[in-house]
């Protein structure tokens, strides 16, 4: 299994979730227990607190200081509510299907003995490294570099997608990603992307941060350990030609900004343009083995890092890539390993980076590894009982009044010419929307699972869904393809099929409720589509056209002002200090805070629309514009563990959720509904305001 710093974190760029998190107790869900009518939480809030002094405190001052952030986890927050019944229903169905078993050739059969290894510790620990010692013998045996640029090839994996989920992470020394290529509309090839680190990316091997030489520190003692615990004689030795291997594969690689930038990694390569921009790799070699060798064209995402990879491959020792290949091996596939490198891992990955004291239970684990590896089989059975017609379609309406909001404000901006504008418009009037499944589900037909060999089901589901992937290379691009499966509680913007994935699992409280107004689901759910169909109009979405092509539609001017609005929108996050020594990086996070404004900003409007021209009743005390706004506020709880908190700002393209909250201060329907003014502390002189569309 891809090993993932925040296992509980759904975070990326084209992805609006926050934490997600679960509690071995009731104390937080009653906090945000949904009521049938105002929606939005009093218990959760604080208001002794002035509203325009610190908005999150005064929607969720209650809440921060009475929730405790459960020992398995390294963040908690509002999307707890939706998480924790998710995985219940989630639980329930798998039992049930566990207990039944079935044919090992249908998904019932596949999901009960994926089940039943996983959750098999004795079996795992009494197979000890049994189950490894094949892929260990295969790199043992490497000889020379041909005989590594084949092992290389056949370790390759579809294990990365840097557009829908900006995940740049793979322990490989490459990553495979596959759609529709950035400089290639209407053709889907492979891109290429960097890989090999065994640490979130390059800042922690780089970078002169104190906190990040301890954290290199425990790196180095944690390869070794994990070595020894794995039978691997000369532990230290191997430890540290690993890790000074690791350090210069860091200095090969972009940084984080630049891999964010699409226009950056648009460069489309032949296969004969590997031998010649990337010497070193013996290229006919790795394509073979990595079932790539038909292909004629591919996105070389990271060009530069290519080339800067392949030169290693050449000058680096042999030895030092074999031990490389052992440590990464077992590192990435240690939950279905003997206990102690379980443990050990998690030491390391759970509580050394992220900060979190207890590892999740393992049939929690077990939940999580077949929403990886059968997730739409499981999604399959989750929609089926627990997303009904009428919520299908009810968000559908509310996608409709979001899109017809955005697309009204694009034609009401006075600084924008109108060729501009008609391709903004067309743009998100052609988006396509998936609301919580699928029309067409994955066939696992060709994914052979055994009840008695985790780590086997483990390695098959990895090339079987390398498989699925490569399968697409040069077939017509699927607009209608999700990127998430159902039981998900997040939603995805995918650029180049300019189209948006809203899973069944979000279309539930606390963003969603059927017996809430208006004000309380446009200020959840409908922020969230909001931000969503505004991800393709932010500082990397406006980059891509109707067709889902990267191609400049602007006119010289009006990207000077758009590109002038993002600087002041990044200004304002860079002065959000979550700690003395570190701030929130706005550059990295400017795609998420443009679509937040501008999301946010879209419901609004389509919230107001919807009352057809009447004021909302007060409910408890509060207006309609008032409860909009702390419902968005409340769905942004957000309390994390600190290292979690910064190794979040080091990596992840999204601000904190309760830095997220104060999006508020972008809109005048805002400073209104609170009677905001000069001298309240997140107030901003109207010219201040930063309005990115419209």
């Amino acid at each position: 299994m891809k090993k993932a710093v925040f296992a509980i974190l759904l975070s990326t760029a084209a992805i609006v979730a926050g934490p997600v998190a679960c509690s071995k107790g009731d104390k937080e869900s009653a906090a945000y227990t949904v009521g049938t009518e105002l929606g939005i939480s009093k218990a959760a809030m604080d208001p002794s607190v002035k509203p325009g002094d610190d908005f999150y405190a005064y929607a969720n001052g209650n809440w921060q200081k009475t929730t405790q952030i459960p020992a398995d986890r390294s963040s908690t927050g509002a999307f707890y509510t939706a998480f924790l019944e998710t995985e219940k229903r989630t639980r329930e169905l798998v039992d049930a299907i566990v207990k039944s078993g079935g044919d090992p050739k249908t998904d019932d059969g596949r999901i009960a003995a994926f089940y039943k290894a996983y959750t098999n510790t004795k079996a795992i620990d009494a197979a000890g490294m049994k189950p490894v010692e094949a892929d260990l013998a295969r790199f043992a045996a490497i000889s020379d570099k041909a005989g590594l640029a084949k092992v290389l090839g056949e370790q390759t994996r579809a294990d990365v997608d840097p557009l829908n989920a900006t995940d740049f992470e793979t322990e490989n020394l490459f990553g495979i990603f596959v759609t529709q290529g950035l400089a290639t509309p209407g053709e889907v090839i492979p891109y290429v992307l960097q890989g090999g680190l065994g640490m979130p990316e390059r800042e922690y091997y780089l970078s002169a941060d104190p906190k990040m030489a301890t954290l290199r520190t425990q790196y180095q003692a944690y390869i070794a350990k994990l070595l020894t615990e794995a039978g691997q004689s000369d532990a230290a030795a191997k430890a540290k030609r690993i890790y000074d291997l690791e350090v210069k594969i860091a200095k090969a690689h972009a940084n984080r900004a630049d891999s964010e930038d699409f226009a950056k990694s648009a460069g489309v390569w032949t296969k004969a343009d590997f031998a010649r921009k990337a010497p070193g790799l013996d290229w006919d070699a790795y394509f073979a083995a990595a079932g790539l060798g038909n292909v004629s064209k591919f996105g070389a995402y990271h060009a530069r890092a290519i080339t800067g990879l392949s030169a290693l491959v050449a000058s680096e020792p042999l030895e030092a890539w074999k031990d490389w290949l052992a440590f990464h091996q077992i590192n990435t596939h240690t939950d279905v390993l003997p206990s102690a490198l379980d443990k050990t891992h998690f030491a390391f990955y759970g509580t050394a980076l992220a900060g979190t004291p207890e590892q999740r239970s393992r049939d929690k684990r077990a939940l999580d590894a077949l929403n990886i590896y059968l997730g739409d089989a499981v999604g399959r059975v989750y929609a089926e009982k627990y997303f009904p017609a009428p919520a299908k379609a009810e968000v559908g309406d509310m996608v409709k009044g979001i899109k017809a909001a955005f697309a009204k404000r694009v034609e009401t901006i006075d600084w924008m010419a109108p060729e501009t504008k008609k391709e903004a418009i067309k743009k998100v009037e052609t988006i396509v929307v998936g609301v919580g499944y699928p029309e067409t589900w994955r066939d696992y037909g060709r994914y052979t699972v055994s009840a008695t060999d985790a780590y086997a089901n483990m390695v098959a589901g990895e090339k079987a869904e390398y498989a699925h992937q490569l399968a697409k290379i040069g077939k017509p691009l699927d607009k209608g393809e999700w990127w998430m499966v159902p039981q998900t509680v997040n939603a995805v913007n995918l650029p180049v099929q300019n189209a948006l994935n809203f899973p069944a699992a979000i279309l539930q409280p606390p963003f969603f409720n059927a017996k809430a107004d208006p004000a309380y689901n446009y200020g959840a759910i409908g922020a969230v589509i909001g931000h969503e169909i505004s991800h393709s109009f932010d500082n990397n979405g406006a980059a891509f056209d109707a067709s889902g092509a990267l191609r400049n539609w602007w006119t010289a001017a009006d990207l000077a002002k758009f590109n002038a609005a993002g600087a002041a929108l990044a200004a304002q996050y860079d002065s959000y200090k979550p700690f003395p020594d570190l701030a929130v990086n706005g550059k990295l996070t400017l795609g998420e805070n443009i679509a937040d404004v501008a999301g946010l900003q879209a419901a609004y409007d389509a919230y107001r629309a919807s009352l057809n021209g009447q004021e909302a009743p007060v409910i408890d005390g509060f207006t309609g514009d008032q409860r909009f706004f702390i419902a968005y506020a409340q769905t942004w709880a957000t309390k994390m563990r600190d290292e979690a908190l910064r190794a979040r700002i080091a990596t992840d393209g999204h601000a904190p959720g309760m830095y997220r909250a104060l999006t508020v201060r972008n809109l005048d329907a805002w400073y209104k509904a609170f009677d905001v003014k000069e001298g309240d502390k997140l107030y901003l002189a109207p010219d201040k305001r930063v309005r990115v569309w419209g």
